[in-house]
């Protein structure tokens, strides 16, 4: 702990500088006075220091996704999804999975805190996780405490291996209330005290994950100008740009009646399609394009597909446009199941991966044959799934039938089956009809009871 303060307090001076050099310095960066600064918000690693410090970011993807309508339909998806599932412990057959089950050492996961639920906990997770790329949880006592993201800083240390650095060794986490210029005592944290969540990690950092949102911010600055297109098109008259030209006889005080009175009679939407009446010397000419001749749908439609990409989302799957456009059961299904297994599994299975170590698993000091894992059984929107599981389970049984008819033993045939490895096979020699060795005395069964009628 004492390196961890020591670590937090330093400021090396930098000699190789990790440089922000692609995407336009993630979206416009420039550097005064030996510094890097950002107009954007959108911040990255800054090179050189003992600490990834935390994104800038965080407060503007918030506030951007909850003003913009597909970015909040992709997050809603992502998060009523990904907290549906509950944590089981499963047991390592040989390294293989196996069977799952409980026991009360997952109560932390269960109630993370007073009146809290699993389905809670994962809703926080994965939002912190899409906002700000991390997503960061440590424990007390019996509790588990959220740290907002963009307050964390992680400690690193330069890694020298041979005489040389070789990258950077993370020595912990240091968290401020308020952020890290509020003034408020930070608290450190060990590796091992927390879980943290960073399914996409910073190609710029060394641990530090980074926001989905990040390479398609400027097409939700674009969804949201074609909104406010949209908003401004209805607003000023609902009908094509008008351009009204008068002679240069009329006087500037008759213009001005003249367009006070246009504006009162034609402008808004309620005055949309109203017949236009001109007088003597006035010229309307229609300029600009209507929504119909820029194609605005499929322009608008193409933006909100790329961010849903980007959210690992197939669009049907939010409602958006161009998803439903195409949309059939058949179309559904393929698309739940690209969501579900592209997307939500990878991110069950990274939760699990980080959470499981502020519990305990059942046994001394944890085994190393039961891991924390997620069970995605009970998932609504994974129940076609079970009816697939289900008949390939049925299938495989079918195949371990067969081959123990065929004459295998039935420990190959199940082993080769589950490692879909055949060379496994271990024939006895016998086949369907002759299971046992040719003259093996079979036991003689007993004989029948005397009836009524045969007497004693």
């Amino acid at each position: 702990m004492t390196n961890l303060w020591r670590a937090a307090r330093s400021r090396p001076q930098a000699s190789a500088e990790r440089q922000i050099s692609s995407l336009e310095d993630y979206i416009n960066s420039f550097q005064f006075g030996g510094s890097t600064y950002y107009p954007s918000g959108v911040q990255q690693t800054m090179p050189g220091q003992a600490a990834e410090p935390v994104p800038s970011d965080f407060r503007g993807y918030a506030i951007r996704a909850a003003t913009n309508g597909v970015l909040a339909a992709c997050l809603s998806v992502r998060q009523d999804v990904f907290s549906s599932t509950r944590f089981q412990w499963q047991r390592l057959n040989n390294g293989r999975p196996s069977e799952m089950f409980g026991t009360s050492d997952l109560q932390l996961l269960e109630t993370p805190w007073v009146g809290g639920t699993t389905q809670d906990l994962l809703t926080r997770v994965i939002q912190d996780a899409d906002l700000a790329g991390n997503s960061y949880w440590a424990r007390d006592a019996d509790e588990l405490v959220r740290m907002r993201p963009d307050w964390v800083q992680i400690i690193l240390e330069r890694r020298t291996v041979r005489g040389g650095t070789l990258g950077w060794r993370r020595l912990g986490y240091l968290y401020c209330e308020g952020g890290p210029g509020s003034g408020a005592d930070p608290v450190p944290f060990l590796p091992d005290e927390v879980a943290h969540f960073a399914p996409r990690p910073d190609p710029l950092a060394t641990y530090r994950g980074m926001s989905w949102l990040t390479p398609v911010i400027r097409e939700t600055t674009s969804d949201g100008l074609m909104s406010a297109h949209k908003q401004r098109f209805f607003e000023n008259a609902a009908t094509p740009n008008l351009v009204v030209r008068l002679d240069r006889e009329v006087s500037p005080e008759a213009f001005e009646k003249f367009k006070a009175r246009m504006d009162t009679g034609h402008r808004g939407a309620e005055n949309a399609y109203k017949t236009l009446y001109l007088g003597g010397g006035a010229d309307v000419t229609v300029v600009g394009n209507s929504f119909a001749q820029m194609d605005f749908s499929r322009v608008q439609g193409a933006g909100e597909t790329r961010i849903a990409a980007a959210a690992g989302v197939p669009p049907v799957i939010v409602g958006l446009s161009e998803g439903l456009a195409a949309a059939t059961y058949s179309n559904y299904s393929q698309a739940r199941r690209r969501f579900a297994d592209g997307t939500i599994h990878p991110l069950w299975a990274n939760a699990a991966g980080s959470f499981s170590h502020l519990v305990r698993p059942p046994g001394s000091g944890g085994s190393g044959a039961i891991r924390l894992w997620y069970d995605p059984r009970d998932v609504p929107f994974l129940r076609e799934d079970r009816k697939d599981a289900a008949d390939i389970t049925w299938r495989r049984a079918q195949t371990i039938r067969a081959l123990a008819d065929a004459g295998f033993t039935p420990a190959s045939a199940v082993a080769a089956v589950d490692s879909e490895d055949f060379s496994l096979l271990v024939h006895t020699g016998y086949f369907s009809v002759q299971l046992q060795p040719p003259g093996s005395n079979l036991p003689t069964p007993p004989p029948a009871p005397p009836t009524d009628e045969e007497g004693p």
